[in-house]
């Protein structure tokens, strides 16, 4: 496991969207090549989609050969409603680069039988080769995706009813009415994300600091789902200093002697010669 202390919320997410960055072009991407990227929503991984789209516009990246898995998606909102996933990740990520809409896949909440599309879902991650990079977001109560305290941690995508706590915390998002905030969403498991080749959490901000330490320095629990991948091979969880507040001393001080050595995994990679 990896701890990446930066400043702030801005170099936490510049850092992050390098390491995206570099991990897409190291796998050198093609038509019979795709990356697959799985991906969050919430105002956390805004920073890092801003870079990104900075990244593509600059000529450095291309996302033509990349297919993306979204966690999550409300069941009951209109895929057109400005506060669905679908509306979140178009609006903020995916009208702004070069990816196709068919290798963008987000759970459907409006469909008939979600049971039927949570079994596809994972069928689609499986035929495209697995996920190579899971990035992922947390909530205060240290759920990934919307696997709310108490879920298994050996889950897979699946229909799941919301906490209380969740549903506040989004009350913001549809105008502070908790009657308009949807009780119910589709979400990988924890298990699904375990499966990724590699998992990038991303942990910004002094609310997320209980959090992060339930994450790392304590066992494994599922009353704190993101505690699980201490046991995944290949975790880097990305934080600001705000989100270390509840870490020990020790702690804080053993990671940030890492820096030089993990700081080399956002170098920019070399240029590749221009063919004639």
């Amino acid at each position: 496991m990896k701890l990446i202390i930066l400043n702030d919320y801005d170099q936490a997410s510049e850092w992050a969207a390098k390491y995206i960055r570099n991990k897409i072009l190291q796998f050198i991407p093609g038509p019979n090549k795709y990356f697959t990227l799985g991906l969050p929503t919430g105002s956390t991984p805004l920073g890092c989609y801003k870079k990104l789209i900075e990244y593509y516009k600059n000529g450095d990246l291309s996302f033509q050969y990349v297919k993306t898995f979204n966690m999550d998606e409300y069941v009951g909102l209109p895929r057109d409603h400005p506060e669905s996933y679908h509306s979140f990740m178009w609006n903020n990520f995916f009208k702004h680069i070069d990816i196709k809409a068919e290798n963008t896949h987000i759970l459907d909440g409006n469909t008939a039988d979600l049971e039927a599309e949570c079994d596809s879902f994972e069928k689609k991650i499986t035929a495209a080769g697995g996920i190579q990079l899971f990035v992922g977001g947390i909530g205060p109560d240290g759920h990934i995706a919307f696997n709310e305290p108490g879920s298994s941690l050996v889950s897979r995508t699946r229909v799941k009813t919301l906490a209380k706590d969740t549903i506040m915390a989004n009350a913001r998002f549809f105008d502070g009415d908790l009657s308009k905030v949807p009780t119910m969403a589709l979400t990988v498991g924890v298990g699904t994300v375990m499966d990724a080749k590699e998992v990038m959490i991303l942990i910004t901000g002094a609310h997320k600091a209980f959090a992060l330490y339930k994450a790392i320095e304590e066992g494994v629990n599922h009353m704190w789902t993101v505690s699980a991948f201490q046991q995944h091979p290949q975790t880097i969880f990305v934080c600001d200093e705000d989100a270390t507040l509840e870490l020990r001393v020790k702690t804080v001080k053993y990671f940030k002697g890492m820096m030089h050595v993990h700081n080399k995994l956002v170098e920019s990679p070399p240029s590749e010669p221009k063919k004639n």
